[in-house]
């Protein structure tokens, strides 16, 4: 779920996490991970969005850990989240909250997860198409936001400042051919989802927060095919695009090392 530049929207720290942590963070990383991709398999034609949220609340809860959204209220939102995953389809981006919708052959689903296990949070989203239409404007809008993860990935190491990372993000994003919304971004994260720096899908490089080992990051560039504008739908908490047309969202969490940034949101392969 994407932090909101206001910074009394999250809290109003920085995490620093020792090295005997990790562990814990690349855990919760992998749990998620996990979960992204056993949805993503169970998403096909007329799989209605409430049930992706009772699965990923099975899944969270058998595993020992605790949602991040379920009981999250902050002021953008109208009360309690009250679901255990977002489930944003077509014009909607961010905290798309699951209701009684049956998935379309062709429609371009965003799933986000933030849980808690052991103590420490992690972050995600994965967006794909559903069934076998993939228009091509929705895979290119996909592929750019995951290439500018990477690319925000690649700059995030020890010592480079948070408008390092927002830069590489942004000359990815704009140079498809998206605008760029600022208002909601990447974020810190620890043993809260939403912490600082706050991490803005663009920026200035050299400026900002100087990245250091023990820090966790949740970079998620996100895009709207035409516009840079949202609308808040009737159910206070799903962003929309204001002209209607199509959004991708990409997110990891990574782990600020001695050697880089480690991407702890990856799926487990055995």
């Amino acid at each position: 779920m994407a932090g909101i530049l206001i910074g009394y929207e999250r809290s109003p720290m920085i995490e620093i996490l020792a090295p005997t942590e990790l562990p814990r963070a690349r855990a919760t990383g992998r749990l998620v991970a996990d979960i992204l991709q056993t949805l993503r398999s169970r998403s096909e034609v007329g799989t209605n969005l409430r049930n992706i949220d009772r699965w990923a609340r099975e899944m969270i809860l058998d595993a020992g850990a605790v949602s991040c959204y379920v009981d999250y209220a902050p002021s953008f939102g109208r009360g309690p989240f009250g679901h255990y995953i977002c489930t944003s389809v077509n014009d909607a981006v961010l905290h798309g909250r699951p209701y009684d919708y049956s998935l379309a052959d062709g429609d371009l689903l965003t799933l986000d997860l933030a849980v808690s296990l052991g103590g420490v949070v992690a972050d995600s989203a994965i967006s794909f198409t559903v069934g076998d239409v993939a228009p091509s404007g929705s895979v290119a809008m996909i592929r750019a936001t995951e290439r500018a993860l990477e690319a925000g990935i690649a700059a995030a190491g020890p010592g480079a400042r948070i408008g390092d990372v927002s830069h590489a993000i942004g000359s990815v994003l704009s140079g498809a051919g998206y605008p760029i919304n600022t208002e909601f971004g990447g974020h810190g994260v620890g043993s809260t989802m939403h912490q600082d720096p706050h991490v803005p899908n663009t920026g200035r490089p050299g400026r900002g927060y100087r990245l250091r080992p023990g820090l966790l990051l949740a970079l998620e560039p996100w895009v709207m095919a035409d516009t840079a504008d949202l609308v808040t739908d009737r159910d206070g908490w799903t962003l929309r695009s204001a002209t209607g047309c199509r959004t991708a969202h990409s997110e990891h969490t990574v782990a600020i090392t001695e050697d880089g940034a480690e991407i702890l949101t990856l799926p487990h392969r055995t």
